[in-house]
């Protein structure tokens, strides 16, 4: 389906003439679909002492970064100085996640070469771009060697809340039992994956559609344990099944992204001293669990926002967790998520691609995409 032109509430001087670089830009928030253009910039100078030029690879766009433009999300994104025209006037680049790999590093620089693979580490700095010139301190190397662009580009985010609400919350032991709802989102497909590696077994609820055996089975072959459907949840013979299951052995850890009426009958799964963890509310409705479950079953709840990891934790302690992360991607562990790649090319008119934007944002809104989508931004020509 193609959508027709929409024309942003505040554009950008935009231009087909070749500048050398270009970004996917807003300077006010709202409608992803009405807000964003692509605008083009000159090439970057030498980079200042201590910092580097990166060229962008690959950047996805994650729910959360439509969530920061809708000016809904907590975390707030920085303008980008060099390309704002006037103190009144603030433009902020997309996105929060990316791949860079190295141009020019600046004096003071250790540790880092041309032709480096880096990811960026300082939240909502915009990832949307060919270019840019970031502080050294705000970039950790990622190898080169085993892992795909794809894989690289989407390290920051989903697999590390995968891997530290698997391990922060409650200690698993190989053979214990975790639960999860909205177990075919990236988070959820990497919890399963880790959990296999570790030896965990998973139950995994799903929402129900027309091709959800296949779905089934995809999400099996990544090393789930049981996939349910949330329909399959509502039956009141489920808990019997799950017992049968488990073989009455408790279930110490959910994790939730859905919240709802469907957490409230997963949480009723979890066994004695559990804990449940959430990381979102996909379905915008509140998290209302019994009284019983903490007064009998002594219930855990927590909240989890990566970001907030990221900012309580050292340079060091991060990149001991991307260590571990590339260890089971290099290991065949961790897969790429199933996704799609927009790519603007080097010789496309900034209004080209401003509609390009827009239309695939308007369609990511209205959830016409089932994969992880990435945008490659080329150097114009």
């Amino acid at each position: 389906m193609r959508l027709q032109n929409i024309t942003p509430s505040n554009t950008f001087s935009t231009s087909s003439v070749p500048s050398g670089n270009r970004a996917i830009v807003y300077n006010s928030n709202g409608d992803p679909a009405r807000v964003l253009s692509a605008v083009s910039f000159p090439e970057l100078s030498s980079p200042p002492p201590d910092t580097l030029n990166i060229r962008l690879l690959l950047a996805p766009i994650n729910p959360a970064d439509i969530n920061v433009i809708e000016g809904i999300y907590p975390a707030k994104p920085h303008p980008d100085v060099s390309l704002s025209q006037s103190k009144d006037l603030l433009v902020f680049v997309g996105g929060n996640e990316g791949l860079g790999e190295v141009m020019e590093i600046g004096d003071g620089v250790a540790g880092l070469q041309k032709g480096d693979w880096v990811v960026l580490t300082k939240a909502q700095t915009g990832t949307w771009s060919s270019a840019k010139n970031v502080a050294s301190s705000d970039v950790l190397k990622v190898p080169r060697q085993g892992l795909s662009e794809v894989q690289a580009a989407t390290i920051t985010v989903n697999p590390p809340t995968a891997y530290n609400m698997l391990h922060d919350f409650a200690q698993l032991a190989e053979g214990d039992w975790m639960i999860q709802n909205g177990a075919n989102s990236a988070v959820g497909q990497a919890v399963i994956q880790i959990a296999a590696a570790k030896g965990y077994k998973t139950i995994n609820f799903i929402r129900d559609r027309e091709d959800v055996e296949s779905l089934k089975s995809h999400l099996e072959l990544l090393g789930a344990t049981h996939v349910v459907t949330y329909d399959e949840l509502f039956d009141k013979s489920f808990r019997a099944k799950v017992k049968t299951w488990t073989g009455g052995k408790d279930i110490r850890l959910g994790l939730n992204c859905v919240s709802g009426k469907t957490t409230t009958l997963m949480a009723r799964l979890l066994g004695d001293s559990a804990h449940l963890v959430s990381y979102g509310a996909m379905s915008k409705e509140p998290l209302s669990l019994p009284t019983s479950l903490f007064i009998f079953k002594n219930l855990t709840c927590h909240g989890f926002w990566q970001t907030r990891w990221y900012s309580e934790k050292s340079l060091e302690e991060r990149q001991e967790l991307f260590d571990t992360l590339t260890a089971l991607m290099r290991d065949g562990k961790l897969r790429d998520p199933g996704h799609e790649i927009l790519t603007i090319g080097r010789m496309e008119s900034d209004d080209s691609a401003s509609e390009r934007i827009r239309e695939l944002v308007a369609q990511l809104g209205r959830g016409m995409y089932g994969k992880k989508v990435l945008l490659r931004i080329e150097e114009t020509a």
